[in-house]
């Protein structure tokens, strides 16, 4: 049987790729001693790898796809192509931040104070690349953890990946620039996308990964609405697109369905009531297919 090899990211993305994975249809189990999940996809093979080695094994053809971050891409300067963006992290639904942080009581407060400084984090490449941009020549080292707690004892600053800004703050940071701005990447081999029945099975998981996150944070609401009362109902809805209306048997009422955010249905459902809907009922989704 023909199969895709797929790298899924392990450690901080792992979790999150796996309950995405999960949404689209894909059900997942990991051993913990094992490097191989099991996928309930006959067709795919699963592979648990560091995000910062995808790229690399992606290019080399070792893996068909995977997923690793812009940061880590553009770090290994592999040459893959990119199928989407999947806009996810460990903790949320936004992009991370490469950003250059200082010890809050740093004389340090723009990029070109940074000249003849000492610059600790993973992404030596990526950041020397940077400075190289701005005309500024530091020295930057490989960090091989807790970044953080090393200035301003070991260095002056660092370059390092953040979410919510939270650990920098404890540990007494400010962000100085941010240098790139990184989301989730669904990449494969160029060899890979040349073979028709490779691209189509790569095309249709990117296809339902991106319809699980697009629901994320939506739900659908149906509900029975007398037609007299119809219109005022429609106005309520601020829907992904128009609602869909369908005849009921009595001939006196409509069936109407749409989608929206969940965070506005608490304060939606008591107008809809008041506005004439019926039988309102909410559910949960896992994939929505624009």
């Amino acid at each position: 049987m023909t199969k895709i090899r797929l790298g899924l990211p392990k450690g901080s993305l792992q979790a999150s790729t796996i309950e995405l994975f999960r949404k689209a249809g894909f059900a997942i189990r990991v051993d913990e001693r094992s490097y191989k999940p099991i996928i309930d996809d006959a067709e795919i093979e699963c592979l648990l790898i560091r995000t910062q080695e995808i790229p690399r094994y992606v290019e080399q053809g070792v893996l068909d796809a995977g997923f690793s971050g812009e940061d880590w891409i553009q770090e290994t300067e592999a040459k893959v192509e990119e199928v989407c963006e999947l806009i996810y992290s460990k903790t949320g639904f936004g992009k991370v931040r490469l950003v250059i942080a200082v010890h809050e009581q740093s004389a340090i407060t723009a990029v070109a104070d940074l000249d003849g400084k000492r610059i600790a984090t993973e992404l030596v490449n990526v950041t020397r690349k940077y400075l190289k941009r701005r005309g500024v020549e530091a020295d930057v080292e490989y960090s091989w953890g807790a970044t953080e707690v090393k200035v301003p004892e070991l260095v002056d600053a660092i370059s390092e990946l953040t979410e919510t800004g939270s650990s920098l703050r404890a540990n007494n940071l400010r962000v100085v620039d941010v240098v790139l701005e990184s989301s989730t990447k669904f990449i494969a081999n160029k060899a890979a996308l040349a073979d028709g029945w490779k691209r189509q099975k790569i095309d249709t998981i990117a296809l339902l990964l991106k319809g699980a996150l697009f629901a994320e944070g939506k739900v659908g609401l149906k509900m029975n609405v007398p037609k007299a009362d119809l219109a005022a109902v429609v106005a309520l809805l601020p829907a992904l697109k128009k609602p869909t209306v369908s005849q009921l048997y009595d001939g006196e009422s409509v069936a109407l369905e749409t989608i929206l955010d969940e965070a506005i249905v608490r304060t939606i459902i008591p107008k809809l009531k008041d506005a004439g809907a019926e039988g309102i009922v909410e559910y949960p989704l896992n994939k929505v297919i624009p």
